[in-house]
């Protein structure tokens, strides 16, 4: 868990898929995140994660890799989504890592990486912007969709290319996500988040 007094961005890795391209988003949104120094990254890959599938009861012990999960995530101040778009909708995986917790999201700022085919992961989007509403979060308006990201790979095989439009919105997403993080966290010092 990151120790620090900068605010901690939570970037969660959705997808478990053999093969998948979400470590690759990832990796190129953290490197731009640490560049500019204003936050903690705490990568959270689901697939290492290893939170089990099946939810327990509230009067079920809680696994420890669940105990270790929420502990990151409650100490995070924002958090980024990557997520694929499967069959239009977001992984299983995501599903349940979020639904594994309920405290850990409230009043935090959570912006939205997607990918896919044509539609660039916007229908996973739309459901996961009603799923962190009722989990009291505040969702950031813009996302960074990549549809047919495939097509956003440079001669020398590095992704995404110089004039991808990711290039540019990801700026706009961390002052957004900076912003939030500050004023939210300002507010849960003051007051603590009643839901």
């Amino acid at each position: 868990m990151p120790d620090t007094t900068r605010p901690v961005l939570a970037v969660i890795i959705g997808s478990t898929r053999s093969g998948r391209f979400g470590p690759t988003v990832a990796r190129w949104f953290t490197t731009r995140a640490r560049r500019r120094g204003d936050f903690e990254i705490d990568l959270i890959d689901l697939a290492e994660t290893r939170v089990p599938a099946t939810l327990g009861d509230h009067d079920d012990l809680v696994p420890p890799q669940v105990a270790e999960l929420g502990a990151r995530l409650a100490a995070a101040d924002a958090f980024a989504i990557v997520t694929p778009e499967y069959n239009q909708s977001f992984p299983a995986s995501l599903k349940t890592a979020i639904d594994w917790y309920y405290q850990e999201w409230h009043a935090k700022p959570v912006a939205f990486i997607s990918y896919g085919r044509e539609s660039g992961g916007l229908h996973a989007v739309a459901q996961l912007r009603q799923i962190f509403a009722e989990l009291h979060a505040v969702t950031l308006q813009g996302t960074i969709s990549l549809p047919c990201y495939w097509d956003l790979f440079a001669a020398d095989g590095s992704w995404p290319k110089d004039g991808a439009a990711c290039n540019t919105s990801v700026t706009t997403m961390l002052d957004q996500l900076a912003w939030w993080a500050a004023a939210l966290s300002a507010a849960r010092a003051r007051t603590p988040y009643v839901a």
